[in-house]
């Protein structure tokens, strides 16, 4: 007998907006993804960098749910986009991006993979929570935040359901990322074996 996987979108259930709940199905899947292919990573992988400077899987994987955390923070409630009342880590902690010639940030040091899984499912859930009650109208509410990766400042506009479609392509280029430089600590390893 042949075996079939199936992947079906449908609607992540005790959504108001089947929109929503749309979102969030391939969010849950994109992460299942990401969790999927970062399995055995150690610390000391999830902590290696090709080069000063340059971000590592860790600080990646912790940037993700801060991200999440924080659209949402400013979309669904119209506050500040900071993630530590929810993750108790911070984007400034994080340090994304470093500085040039940097180390890994001293926060993530050392962390093993269940604490990045916990970051992104408490992110998960906090965004779950936040858009359970929201209708398909509600995605095109506008919120404003401050624009503060670009030059000078000034205001960012857009709406929840953009919010919720930046976090999806967030995570996945990110995953890409990840992937890469899981791709590159291997082959790394291997050359000096």
């Amino acid at each position: 007998m042949t075996t079939i996987i199936q992947r079906i979108m449908s609607p992540t259930p005790g959504m108001a907006s089947p929109i929503a709940g749309l979102f969030l199905w391939q969010l849950d899947d994109q992460s299942r993804r990401l969790t999927e292919d970062t399995r055995g990573a150690q610390p000391d992988e999830l902590g290696w960098q090709p080069a000063p400077g340059m971000n590592t899987i860790g600080m990646l994987l912790a940037h993700i749910p801060a991200v999440e955390v924080g659209w949402i923070r400013a979309a669904v409630f119209g506050r500040d986009r900071d993630s530590g009342e929810v993750l108790g880590l911070t984007k400034r902690q994080i340090e994304m991006p470093l500085a040039q010639g940097s180390g890994p940030p001293a926060a993530l040091a050392g962390r093993e993979l269940p604490y990045f899984d916990d970051l992104l499912a408490r992110a998960r859930e906090f965004t779950r929570a936040s858009v359970a009650t929201l209708t398909d109208a509600d995605l095109d509410r506008r919120f404003r935040t401050p624009a503060s990766w670009e030059a000078g400042g000034g205001e960012f506009e857009g709406t929840i359901g953009w919010a919720l479609y930046h976090i999806l392509e967030h995570e996945a280029g990110h995953y890409g990322q990840i992937n890469l430089l899981r791709h590159q600590y291997r082959s790394r390893a291997a050359a000096k074996a």
